[in-house]
């Protein structure tokens, strides 16, 4: 049998990295013994943290695919947000929770996506629909990403199946809901060790609409002030990226996690779309947008329906 690399998208989130290692687990359950997760980028504070909690080893990263290779997705299709080479492996399975962009296969493939908050919400009924156990610490791996994707179902994009799914997973994880959740991400808050470079690269994620390029970044934080502070390095770093990509649009969306609000910087020749698409005037290149939390649902669409 040949191995199976199973990945997320690049700048990986607590989803694209447990959806790996939960993948790798039930393919393996299902006897594909040589599937293996990996890493598309370096994990941030908070999946470090549940890595930590679980007693959980991070998957090795991967650079490269090679041509052929058998690989399969989760959290994410998009060819734009996936490993080197990804256009000439063969592609398996895709397990995701985002609308389809920039992607196609020259074979058949099983492709799985619900419009739910998180793709381990997927991976659950996978495992229910294979009468497969979910073991105490891959449950802990599965509830946490769901805390994470929809921000303790405080996220738009959070769904009843999210809801009821985490309740189940944080029984067999042993772990108290709220306490756990809050303790998880608020260790995700934690911004200070990073470089400008860093920050902006943490969570990003680019799509292509209309031919227009757009980079959108979001980091959580408790405190949006506490991050502005250093604004102009942050800008700094965000036009060497624009100038090095390509890029038409960048904007950072720095959301608060408490009261639920986002600030964003916004840069690049088209940020003209970012006003049209929020009705609102870009002043000292921020923008405040209350009640944005999710940029799967209440930022890239909106961009997207103005290029």
């Amino acid at each position: 049998m040949e191995k199976t690399f199973i990945f997320g998208h690049t700048n990986p989130d607590t989803d694209s990295i447990t959806s790996s290692i939960v993948m790798e687990n039930l393919e393996k359950k299902l006897g594909n013994e040589r599937a293996k997760a990996y890493k598309l980028g370096k994990i941030n504070k908070e999946t470090e943290f549940v890595l930590n909690y679980f007693k959980v080893q991070e998957p090795e990263t991967l650079e490269n695919i090679e041509e052929k290779a058998n690989v399969i997705l989760v959290d994410h299709n998009a060819f734009t947000q996936s490993v080197n080479g990804i256009e000439k492996a063969n592609i398996l399975k895709v397990v995701d929770h985002h609308c389809i962009s920039n992607f196609e296969t020259k074979t058949p493939l099983y492709y799985l996506a619900e419009p739910v908050g998180c793709t381990e919400t997927i991976i659950y009924g996978l495992y229910k629909s294979n009468g497969i156990e979910i073991e105490k610490v891959i449950a802990g791996l599965m509830v946490s990403a769901i805390i994470s994707d929809t921000l303790l179902f405080k996220s738009p994009t959070c769904t009843e199946k999210d809801i009821s799914v985490a309740k189940e997973l944080a029984q067999i994880a042993e772990i108290d809901l709220e306490a756990y959740g809050m303790e998880m991400l608020k260790a995700g808050t934690d911004l200070s060790d990073f470089t400008p470079e860093e920050l902006i690269s943490i969570d990003s994620k680019n799509i292509d609409s209309n031919g227009v390029s757009i980079q959108v970044a979001q980091v959580n934080t408790a405190c949006i002030e506490d991050v502005l502070k250093s604004q102009k390095e942050i800008e700094q770093a965000m036009e060497n990226y624009i100038d090095k990509n390509g890029i038409h649009l960048f904007m950072l969306c720095i959301t608060d996690i408490i009261n639920s609000n986002s600030e964003a910087i916004v840069l690049g020749e088209k940020k003209e779309i970012a006003e049209k698409a929020f009705k609102m005037e870009i002043k000292e290149n921020r923008m405040f947008l209350p009640g944005v939390v999710s940029r799967k649902k209440q930022v890239f669409p909106v961009l997207m329906e103005n290029t």
